[in-house]
């Protein structure tokens, strides 16, 4: 699947080439990752590429920001030269590899970290062995004190779909009110893991107390989006930097003909719709 997956997404950027002939500019998009490391693992960008990736940002005039530094500029109708730039999951490589590299462009990002994996109560299913994730020491260090600002993710980082009413509500206010215990301040973001929400989860997202929450939905962002389903755009493994010039010049911002199709008969079997 991923090699066919990596040739769809070069035919597309291709297109885009030929269509745009590379121009590259600021259209509220937000750009999401998982890890930034050397290994063997569909989530992992490499650093050497993730570094290269990061020049092109610049390179093309735009600065990386943090979600909530995004969104108070799209409503503030600033956030012309704006990429927003995000990491789901809360790996350690991400501290040790991608935050040096964001301090030294002066860009900012969003981390979302699910609670109870982070502290070793929970794990992520789709590994027989889970990678580093950042200790809550290093991550109270780190909020406000480094380009990476901390946000939330559930705390089990379920199929919020699968959940009854009093477990999704639980799952959502609950890694608001863990992580603000932690951090010492408001919590203002929300991730639905693997992007995977309804009318049902929006509304439990905005009743905690969130101002904001994003999707896995590709696409751009102004004024005028729903706040509680801002669209991203993921930067894949196998992504060549066309890939991701692509993706930062709008080459990506409506989904594959069968990406929906896929999604579904992936989660259906825990979903309860």
């Amino acid at each position: 699947m991923y090699p066919a997956k990596a040739a769809y997404t070069r035919a597309r950027s291709g297109l885009w080439l030929a269509r745009s002939r590379g121009r590259v500019a600021g259209c509220g998009r937000i750009l999401f990752y998982h890890r930034v490391s050397a290994a063997s693992d569909e989530l992992a960008v490499t650093p050497q590429r993730f570094r290269r990736q990061m020049d092109e940002v610049a390179r093309h005039g735009l600065r990386a920001v943090d979600i909530g530094t995004l969104v108070d500029a799209l409503r503030a109708g600033s956030a012309g030269t704006l990429v927003g730039l995000s990491f789901d999951d809360g790996y350690l490589d991400v501290a040790e590899e991608a935050a040096p590299v964001l301090g030294a462009l002066g860009f900012s990002a969003s981390v979302f970290v699910a609670t109870a994996v982070t502290d070793g109560t929970a794990q992520f299913t789709w590994y027989d062995e889970q990678p580093p994730l950042i200790p809550w020491e290093r991550i109270a260090a780190l909020d406000g004190d480094s380009p990476l600002v901390f946000e939330a993710h559930t705390i089990t980082h379920p199929n919020l779909l699968a959940l009854d009413d009093d477990a999704a509500r639980q799952e959502i206010e609950g890694s608001k009110t863990i992580l603000e215990e932690r951090l010492g301040r408001l919590v203002r973001g929300f991730c639905y893991p693997a992007g995977l929400f309804g009318e049902r989860e929006r509304r439990l997202v905005a009743d905690a107390g969130f101002e904001w929450a994003t999707s896995c939905e590709p696409g751009t962002n102004d004024a005028g989006t729903d706040r509680h389903a801002l669209r991203r755009i993921q930067i894949d493994h196998r992504d060549a930097l066309l890939d991701f010039r692509a993706k930062l010049g709008g080459g990506h911002d409506t989904p594959p003909p069968l990406r929906a199709l896929y999604r579904r008969a992936r989660y259906a079997s825990s979903s309860r719709s």
